[in-house]
């Protein structure tokens, strides 16, 4: 892939994180008791449920994740694994390419699924035996944040600000955020019941509320979300009995087509350890950047 497409792929990418979040993903099952602070099915005010259920799944710290998400024909994804937020995002996941161009590149590259692993300065993607006979028998790309946010402009420097602070609990945020939410009632998830919100929210309104960018980042932001077609986005959520975040489904219009993401959290609490892969076995995305290399292994999303 030259270097001009593989620009066009993370562009893309950083979008698509933009919207959906990092930690898009989940489990079925039910949370860790230990970390509730309180019982969201007895709340009568949906505002007063969602502050208790955001300050339970933020609190959790950790847990185990599954996720699908698509955008039109553009990719297909599905993960899994587990990620910890308590200081700073970290986690594995394995991430499947399930259809669309992204797919396809990636089986062009050698293999439609890979490792993924997520520290605090950066994210790692275990590519195929194809690409490391390609990149001098290394197997693993580094994509830095900050590099992805000096090439994606607003784009990047959110998806930067998102990649390494972004938890599940920021779904609950969103709903907080939108102004427009509503208790749809009670229904079974994984076996067990759940409440179910549900919300609007205004995307760029958004990006400004839940993240650190500048004025400029944030303009820039704006442009490339209407570029792409997005102007709001609905947000529905379930939440157990201790408070904890089980479900979420996030839907938006784009010109790529309609991405939608669902996902699912269990076993909160649980732990999770994740090490950058050893330094002889990585090439870095920037190095592969300038030398016009293959750059598909952007596409990994966690949300």
């Amino acid at each position: 892939m030259k270097s001009t497409t593989a620009r066009r792929v993370t562009l893309a990418v950083a979008v698509v994180t933009a919207l959906t979040g990092v930690a898009a993903c989940g489990t079925e099952g039910s949370g860790d008791g230990d970390k509730a602070v309180g019982r969201s099915l007895t709340h009568a005010n949906p505002l007063a449920a969602l502050r208790s259920a955001e300050k339970s799944t933020d609190k959790a710290e950790s847990a185990r994740v599954r996720s699908t998400t698509s955008i039109g024909d553009t990719m297909s994804m599905t993960a899994n694994g587990a990620l910890t937020w308590g200081d700073g995002m970290k986690g594995n996941l394995t991430i499947t390419y399930t259809g669309g161009k992204l797919a396809e590149a990636m089986r062009k590259a050698g293999t439609s699924s890979m490792d993924a692993r997520y520290l605090s300065d950066a994210y790692y993607a275990r590519m195929s035996e194809r690409f490391a006979q390609q990149s001098g028998g290394k197997h693993w790309i580094r994509y830095a944040y900050d590099d992805l946010a000096k090439l994606g402009g607003g784009s990047g420097a959110y998806m930067k600000d998102q990649m390494q602070n972004t938890t599940p609990n920021q779904s609950v945020k969103l709903l907080l955020a939108s102004g427009d939410v509503k208790k749809v009632g009670e229904e079974q998830v994984s076996g067990a019941t759940a409440t179910h919100y549900s919300g609007t929210v205004d995307v760029a309104d958004l990006a400004g509320k839940n993240s650190d960018l500048d004025a400029g980042q944030l303009a820039d932001l704006k442009k490339q979300l209407s570029q792409a077609g997005v102007s709001t986005e609905t947000v529905d959520i379930w939440v157990n009995g201790q408070d904890l975040l089980v479900k979420k489904v996030e839907k938006a219009q784009m010109t790529a087509g309609t991405m939608t993401s669902t996902a699912y959290f269990s076993d909160y609490g649980v732990r999770v350890t994740a090490e950058a892969p050893p330094a002889a076995d990585t090439k870095d995305f920037k190095d592969l950047m300038k030398a016009g290399g293959t750059a598909t292994g952007s596409g990994v999303s966690a949300s």
